[in-house]
């Protein structure tokens, strides 16, 4: 069996540039997909929670999996290496697209999996500590960092329902219907109304 695997973090993103890199690399290899896994969730999910995770039960002996880059399998190096040695220990072929790597049971593929998963892992360390540089230089400056006060009560989810919202409240609708109705959080009602009526 050969499996494309295709993740983004939000539906905000596209599948369709994935997909199409993964379409144009199989025909390039004369290989055909049998099954394409498609899912929108962040990889800091655990992978029991993951269409990802049910993919890697099914694999098998001599199963290829394609990817359009190693980063759409895990959240950090040690989840990379763990899904990569699982592969390996099947004996199932992997191939990412985007750093031209085929990972198969070889010393190779080991050496190479682990210098890519260490380099993303120092990426994202940099990228979170350049963050933090960002933001204490931003206070230091004296700009007020966080949510502004009262910034609730405009949640831009509840503030276009606050007509609705307020009239339910008269009819004496419960919160929980209310949130049902607006499919949100009950909990997200009841600090919208909080914060409506402390600062309204």
């Amino acid at each position: 069996m050969i499996y494309a695997y295709i993740r983004v973090s939000t539906d905000k993103q596209t599948t369709e540039n994935q997909h199409f890199e993964i379409e144009k690399f199989a025909r390039h290899q004369n290989l055909k997909i049998s099954k394409w896994v498609k899912e929108t969730i962040s990889s800091r999910k655990e992978l029991h929670e993951r269409s990802f995770g049910a993919l890697l039960s099914q694999l098998k002996t001599k199963d290829i999996l394609i990817v359009s880059e190693i980063s759409r399998m895990g959240r950090n190096l040690m989840q990379i290496m763990s899904i990569l040695n699982q592969c390996m220990e099947k004996q199932v072929k992997v191939y990412a697209i985007k750093e031209g790597y085929e990972l198969g049971d070889n010393i190779n593929s080991k050496v190479l999996a682990f210098a890519f998963g260490l380099s993303a892992e120092i990426e994202r360390t940099l990228i979170s500590q350049r963050i933090k540089e960002a933001l204490a230089r931003k206070k230091s400056e004296g700009i007020k960092l966080g949510r502004p006060i009262g910034s609730k009560k405009k949640n831009p989810i509840l503030f276009k329902h606050e007509e609705y919202i307020k009239r339910r409240l008269k009819e004496g609708a419960k919160q929980i219907e209310i949130a049902r109705h607006l499919n949100v959080h009950r909990h997200t009602v009841k600090e919208w109304i909080k914060q409506y009526y402390k600062t309204g």
